[in-house]
C-alpha cells in the first residue's frame, strides 16, 4: 500500500554541494529542519553505491516521516527499499517503471510542458516535478526555464500533485505556492549552506507563511 506523502519541502541531494557535510548528514539535518522529502541523486555513482547510500539515508531518517526518493535508478530504488523513484522524460516510460517497481512504491515524473503534464496517467504516476522554473547549474542539460507564469500553466494541466524545481530559493516560496504547486524542490538552497538544518528551517517558516497568506 502506498504511503501518504508531503511535497512541501523536497530536498534533492547533490554530492558536490554536500562536500562540507556528507549526503547522509545533510539529509538528517535538513529533515530535522523541516524537509519533507529527500531525493538521492548521484549521477556518477554505480547502482551498488546508490543502494548503499540510500540504505544509509534510510537508517539516518528511520524515526522521521520524510519521503525517501531514488533518482532514475529503478534497480537501486527496489533493492534499497526506498519510498519512491523519480524518472525524467528521457528515461523509461512511466508504465514500464510502474511495472518494475510494483503497485506500492511511489513514482514521480519530471515534466516541462502543459502537454506532458496532461499526458500523465494518475493511475501510474503519483506526483510530478515541474521545471525548471529558473536556469540552474546543478542540472546543466535542463529544458527551457518556465518562470512562474509557465509554472502555473503546467501545474494547472497536471492531474497529480506537483513540486516545482529549478533555481528556487527562500524568496521564491510564495510565488511557488501562488502558482498552485504543492511544494518546491531545492538543491543549493540547503545542500550548499554551512548549516543545512538552519537553512531548511528558514525555508519551512517561509512555506508556512505562504500557506497562511502572511
Amino acid at each position: 500500500m502506498k504511503q501518504p506523502f508531503d511535497l512541501s519541502l523536497y530536498l534533492v541531494l547533490d554530492p558536490d554541494l554536500c562536500r562540507l557535510h556528507s549526503m547522509v548528514e545533510t539529509a538528517r539535518a535538513a529533515v530535522a529542519g523541516g524537509v519533507t522529502a529527500v531525493q538521492v541523486r548521484h549521477k556518477r555513482a554505480s547502482t551498488a553505491e546508490r543502494i548503499a547510500l540510500a540504505r544509509d539515508i534510510k537508517a539516518a531518517l528511520r524515526d522521521t516521516k520524510a519521503l525517501i526518493v531514488m533518482n532514475d535508478d529503478i534497480e537501486a530504488a527496489v533493492e534499497a527499499g526506498v519510498d519512491a523513484v523519480h524518472i525524467g522524460q528521457r528515461d523509461m516510460s512511466p508504465a514500464l517503471a510502474r511495472e518494475r517497481i510494483g503497485p506500492d512504491m511511489l513514482l514521480g515524473l519530471s515534466v516541462n510542458t502543459e502537454s506532458a503534464a496532461r499526458a500523465i496517467d494518475p493511475g501510474v504516476v503519483d506526483y510530478a516535478g515541474i521545471g525548471p522554473v529558473f536556469a540552474t547549474p546543478t542540472k546543466p542539460d535542463h529544458e527551457q526555464p518556465l518562470g512562474f507564469a509557465g509554472l502555473a500553466h503546467v501545474v494547472a494541466a497536471c492531474p497529480v500533485p506537483a513540486v516545482a524545481i529549478g533555481g528556487l530559493k527562500r524568496q521564491h516560496v510564495s510565488d511557488v505556492f501562488a502558482a498552485g504547486a504543492h511544494g518546491l524542490a531545492v538543491v543549493s538552497a540547503i545542500c550548499g549552506m554551512p548549516d543545512p538544518r538552519e537553512s531548511a528551517t528558514a525555508m519551512w517558516i517561509a512555506i508556512r507563511q505562504a500557506r497562511n497568506g502572511l
